[in-house]
């Protein structure tokens, strides 16, 4: 790990900075995740987004922490961003326009747990059929909840198997 870079990201980026498990964590207002992505990428080399991902804090406000994993190919360095949105209004910045990866991974997101990203064109289910009801992520979500039923395909004819014609 580059020595003094929990300091270097602190007073960087204003933020409340800390190491876990080896790893620095990086938490902020949801209202600055574009301006310091954008330092993160540009300024600090991170320049590879490892993965989206989202945690229900069910009972506390705000209810949902959204957490992006960074990698520094140059310092071979990891990096956690943190922030929280609120339960009654679940979005937060997309970073599609820094990481091309970041559309899977907020459609992802989007399906298990329900957060919006704002500026992502496309957070169509991924995982999940379309109408689906409910973020099956969310610690509220009953698991004995009954799906509508989708229509089974047709069977293959005899034949057409294994991609024969």
């Amino acid at each position: 790990m580059r020595d003094g870079l929990v300091e270097l990201l602190d007073s960087r980026l204003r933020s409340r900075t800390w190491l876990s498990h080896g790893m620095p964590v990086v938490e902020i207002d949801a209202a600055r995740v574009s301006e310091v992505v954008r330092v993160l990428r540009d300024e600090l080399g991170f320049d590879m987004l490892l993965d989206v991902t989202a945690v229900d804090w069910i009972g506390q406000r705000p209810r949902f922490e959204v957490v992006w994993h960074f990698f520094a190919t140059r310092d071979c360095q990891r990096l956690r961003l943190k922030t929280r949105v609120p339960e009654d209004d679940p979005e937060v910045d997309s970073l599609v326009s820094w990481y091309g990866a970041a559309a899977f991974m907020e459609r992802e997101c989007h399906d298990m747990f329900g957060i919006r990203f704002r500026g992502n064109a496309d957070l169509r289910p991924i995982l999940l059929y379309e109408g689906f009801v409910g973020h099956p992520l969310r610690k509220d979500y009953d698991k004995h909840h009954e799906q509508p039923l989708v229509p089974y395909r047709d069977a293959v004819p005899a034949g057409r198997q294994g991609g024969q014609s």
